[in-house]
């Protein structure tokens, strides 16, 4: 047997761990079966230290320096799970967290991250072109998250089909409606699932798998960096696996520290153990900045004991906003600010900046002043809608705060910290159009996008004033993308209308304002709810996650799927207007 068929073989028993972990986490196991169990671990992470061994020994080439700290770390995991799990030592004299069973799966998880980067995978555009790819790996986690939300172990009363379903494609596609209670109806277990299908779905399984396998490996496909770049908007095919790694190292940074600022606002009463109170810092630090939604509280942050927590609302509301920009507009917002604080430092350090003109891009100056202006107006609109009711209990900080988070929400996150039922009908009608308009490009959001809406105004602008092409910032918006803005705007509008028919016609007695609520809500991914989704029926519910799925890859991208491209064509037909109005 050669090697290559050796890490292929030790590839395929990790991976088939997974699915032994999966097992061992969502059913109890009698006393035999967890000593099979344990036994298959063992040979699994002996045969992953095995296969590492023998690629250093035969000196292999592409081992590069982060991958050799990876492997030395790795190592270390293995050896002392192997050493302090299997060889008989005492346990009892090392504290209970060095040998919890998280170590073990840790382990296991590291050896199929590490033998399956080193696998050749390449992509087929003749199978698959990047739009089908894309939604088909959003269909898998789906069904995946489905399977697993029905282990027993992941629900403390069982759960539907439906609901189950349901559940993973909200997590999935970020949304956060709900049709039972996240907090009650799922054990730890389950809320760990949840967690992780929210974090795959708003950076998507292709980020993760492709980043590591270059970052073991170093190279890539040319038809690799071709399907990545439509799938991530580079710039450059040579910039793909760049912004790659900017997406991982901004979304964990942010993740990590918003964690951090969360644990600090929270009052250790409301859990019993440090862990609880960590866990709900963490679970709520991903679930914010991937505009997911989901609270392991009952009432989200309407909850008694965080409904007047402002400081833990405005680090709610930061993630959300930074989450909702989308990755290229945070990365270049940054270089933006960095170079500006160069320029201010380089007047007493004497240190000569050449200036960059166009250092924030067009894109980026649409979006955050897109984003800025609709958080600013929608703060005020919802200031005054609500001053007399649910903001009628708040000080005057608090009210300001409330309607900024009110602002911020619909913009496809799903937080509420006032009682969504009790809500005027104007500021329903507000909530809805910020629903509508939702977050920014490559972002973890839904909606019909920031920039969308900005082309639509510009456009109306430009018929008014009699021209004939948009302009912007000395720029000129091509024609491909006022056609993708309408053709979005459109769809959009198109599918949520046949989504709230049907609906209506299961579901009359709910009525018009609700049920168009709980669609724009569902389409937008923005999980906002003013209570009637546990109710409705299962075609309902059905209708509901297909507005999720759909709002979340996008109708535009199914229909990408679905048609053949037309090849170009070298002739044109002479115009001829339409007559419009």
């Amino acid at each position: 047997m050669n090697f290559h068929t050796f890490y292929k073989l030790v590839f395929y028993l990790s991976l088939f761990g997974i699915g032994i972990l999966i097992y061992d986490f969502g059913y109890s196991q009698p006393g035999d079966t967890q000593t099979f169990v344990n036994l298959y671990y063992f040979i699994v992470l002996v045969l992953g230290m095995l296969a590492t061994t023998i690629r250093y020994l035969k000196k292999e080439k592409g081992l590069e320096f982060k991958v050799i700290v990876f492997d030395i770390l790795s190592s270390i995991v293995i050896m002392s799970v192997l050493f302090l799990h299997f060889s008989g030592f005492d346990q009892s004299t090392l504290h209970t967290y060095l040998y919890d069973d998280l170590w073990v799966k840790l382990a296991i998880l590291l050896t199929l991250v590490r033998e399956f980067a080193s696998l050749d995978i390449n992509y087929n555009r003749t199978f698959l072109n990047p739009a089908q790819l894309f939604i088909l790996s959003f269909i898998i986690i789906i069904l995946g998250g489905t399977f697993l939300l029905m282990l027993p172990n992941a629900t403390t009363n069982g759960i539907s089909f439906v609901d189950a379903l349901f559940t993973s494609t909200s997590a999935v596609c970020v949304t956060g409606l709900a049709v039972v209670d996240t907090s009650s109806a799922f054990t730890h277990f389950g809320h760990y699932i949840i967690l992780f299908l929210i974090q795959i779905g708003g950076l998507g399984i292709l980020t993760f798998t492709s980043f590591f396998s270059h970052f073991f490996k170093g190279e890539s496909s040319f038809e690799n960096h071709l399907v990545l770049q439509d799938m991530t908007g580079a710039q450059k095919v040579g910039e793909v696996f760049r912004l790659l790694k900017n997406i991982l190292v901004i979304t964990f940074t942010i993740e990590f520290i918003g964690a951090l600022i969360i644990y600090s606002s929270i009052s250790a009463t409301p859990f019993e153990t440090t862990y609880d109170r960590s866990f709900f810092a963490a679970f709520h630090s991903v679930s914010s900045f991937c505009n997911a939604g989901f609270s392991t509280l009952s009432n989200s942050l309407y909850e008694t004991g965080f409904q007047y927590n402002y400081f833990l609302h405005l680090n709610i509301i930061f993630l959300l906003v930074i989450g909702g920009l989308g990755f290229p507009i945070v990365s270049n917002t940054l270089q933006y600010f960095k170079f500006r604080f160069e320029k201010f430092i380089s007047r007493w350090t004497k240190k000569k900046i050449q200036n960059r003109p166009w250092v924030m891009n067009l894109n980026s100056r649409i979006i955050v002043i897109t984003s800025l202006s609709l958080i600013v107006v929608g703060t005020i609109l919802l200031y005054f809608s609500e001053y007399n009711n649910t903001l009628k209990d708040h000080n005057g900080f608090g009210k300001f705060v409330t309607a900024l988070f009110a602002a911020t929400t619909p913009r496809t996150a799903g937080f509420n910290t006032v009682n969504m039922a009790q809500l005027t009908d104007l500021t329903l009608m507000i909530t809805i159009l910020l629903m509508w308009i939702g977050a920014s490009p490559a972002s973890t959001g839904g909606g019909i996008k920031t920039s969308t809406f900005a082309i639509a105004i510009l456009n109306f602008v430009s018929l008014a004033k009699g021209k004939t092409r948009i302009e912007i910032f000395r720029r000129q918006i091509s024609e491909n993308t006022v056609q993708r803005a309408f053709a979005v705007i459109f769809l959009s509008l198109f599918i949520i209308g046949i989504g709230i028919s049907i609906i209506l016609f299961f579901d009359a007695d709910k009525g018009f304002m609700k049920v168009a609520f709980e669609s724009f809500s569902a389409y937008s991914t923005v999980g906002l709810s003013i209570g009637i989704t546990s109710s409705l029926s299962t075609v309902s519910k059905s209708v509901l996650i297909a507005l999720m799925f759909i709002g979340r890859v996008s109708m535009l991208s199914i229909l990408i799927a679905l048609f053949r491209k037309e090849k170009y064509k070298n002739y044109r037909y002479p115009y001829e207007d339409v007559l419009i109005n």
